[in-house]
């Protein structure tokens, strides 16, 4: 699709706006904050903000600005992060071992590498690269989300349990009691209609557009409650193996869970959750987080209901505005619904779990070259999440964007919302 010259200066500018946003999470943050790596599945801060700036140099500055000179030629092993194509890279579970470069000499990198994006921004052929540019900086609006996931994971391993920002009080209103909201079935489609089809960027495992032939279906209208699921811990539910798959049981076992990731027991007995605010008492309204497709399946069947299907997600989300508790509104938790008509919560505050497998839809084709491994190579073992979270960048979010993660993971913001046949 090609762009105007005043187009691509709207991208030139996106693209400050979207590195800055990076930078803003990491400020305030120490040096040892940004290196360490809690877990294999998790990346230290260091190393988001030099992998995103690690893309732009790769698939945009070195083929396409003439006398572009790399930063330093290591940080293509030290910053790939899963490109066969592109070469050799150190292997994730040890991102936390490499110490250096240290945090400044990666805020310099940026700096390199945002000033020759500009520079190519600013050149008379510039549109040609405008899809690819748009590609990098949602992509980097992803680790955006993955920063601040990782981070809480690494302060909850921590004894004297930080904050990484203050506390802000959500706004209360009335208590969003939920009720169920009959959609119909037939022959629908889903999908996006793909870049250039009036619907604007998308990746492209959300392509191509198909009809899906759907039965009548009713949506709770709001997402599961932490009271809700505290309900089913006390009834036993992580003790009785007769709701959970035969692998969410054993992972049960395995990792001796008892309740969501991040709630802990306070001194009188009752529950607590550790966010990215520090610890506070459970807040029983505000959406339950931070569990995995294992949990989710296993308290739909406690509740005598199901999982919705993507397809039947999506075809209720069509139509509403993809606005919600996202990362603009710094509550940097999720939030409890107020009283509303119809579905609410359906974006931002938690990603919502699906009973659909990630793979991909009929007739999809990876795009050509090494930014075709970013989504096809994953279709497999993984479900589907629906809705962002409220660590999502404003605007990223949309009805066809496909989430993916492992069902046993749970480290990211992630919820419930029930659905029953009609």
């Amino acid at each position: 699709m090609l762009r105007t010259a005043a187009e691509t200066g709207g991208l030139a500018d996106h693209f400050r706006r979207v590195r800055a946003t990076s930078a803003e999470l990491a400020g305030g943050l120490s040096p040892e904050d940004q290196v360490v790596q809690s877990m294999p599945d998790a990346s230290p801060v260091k190393w988001h903000l030099a992998h995103t700036t690690w893309f732009f140099e790769t698939f945009l500055l070195i083929p396409n600005l003439p006398g572009y000179r790399s930063f330093d030629p290591a940080f293509g092993y030290l910053f790939n992060s899963y490109y066969e194509a592109v070469g050799a890279r150190h292997p994730r579970p040890r991102r936390g071992l490499v110490t250096r470069p240290g945090v400044a000499e990666v805020a310099a990198y940026r700096d390199h590498v945002d000033a020759a994006m500009l520079t190519l921004l600013e050149r008379a052929d510039a549109e040609r690269l405008a899809s690819l540019v748009t590609l990098g900086l949602a992509h980097e609006e992803q680790h955006q989300e993955l920063i601040l996931m990782d981070l809480l994971h690494l302060f909850s391993c921590n004894p004297v349990a930080p904050a990484y920002r203050p506390h802000r009080p959500a706004l209360r209103g009335p208590a969003h009691e939920g009720r169920w909201i009959a959609v119909d079935g037939g022959i629908v489609a889903v999908g996006h209609d793909g870049e250039g089809g009036g619907e604007g960027f998308a990746f492209d495992n959300e392509r191509p557009r198909h009809e899906v032939l759907l039965r009548p279906f009713r949506l709770f209208s709001r997402a599961v409650t932490n009271g809700e699921w505290r309900a089913f811990v006390e009834d036993g539910g992580y003790r009785n193996p007769a709701l959970w798959l035969s692998d969410g049981w054993a992972t049960v076992n395995a990792e001796g869970w008892e309740a969501p990731a991040y709630w802990r027991r306070g001194e009188d007995g009752g529950w607590r959750e550790f966010t990215l605010l520090g610890e506070h008492p459970l807040d029983e309204d505000a959406p339950v987080c931070h569990v995995g497709f294992y949990e989710a399946d296993a308290f739909a069947r406690w509740a005598g209901k199901r999982l919705p299907t993507e397809a039947e997600w999506e075809t209720a989300a069509s139509g509403l505005s993809p606005t919600g508790n996202t990362l603009g509104s710094g509550l940097l938790r999720p939030a409890a619904a107020v009283e509303g008509g119809g579905l609410v919560q359906m974006f931002g505050d938690v990603w919502e779990w699906t009973a659909s497998a990630y793979s991909g839809y009929p007739g999809f084709r990876p795009a050509a070259g090494a930014v075709g491994e970013y989504n096809g190579k994953f279709m497999a073992n993984q479900y589907v999440l629906r809705g962002g979270c409220c660590a999502t960048p404003d605007g990223h979010a949309r009805a066809t964007y496909r989430n993916f993660f492992y069902p046993h993971q749970r480290w990211m913001f992630s919820g419930v919302r029930l659905a029953e046949d009609a």
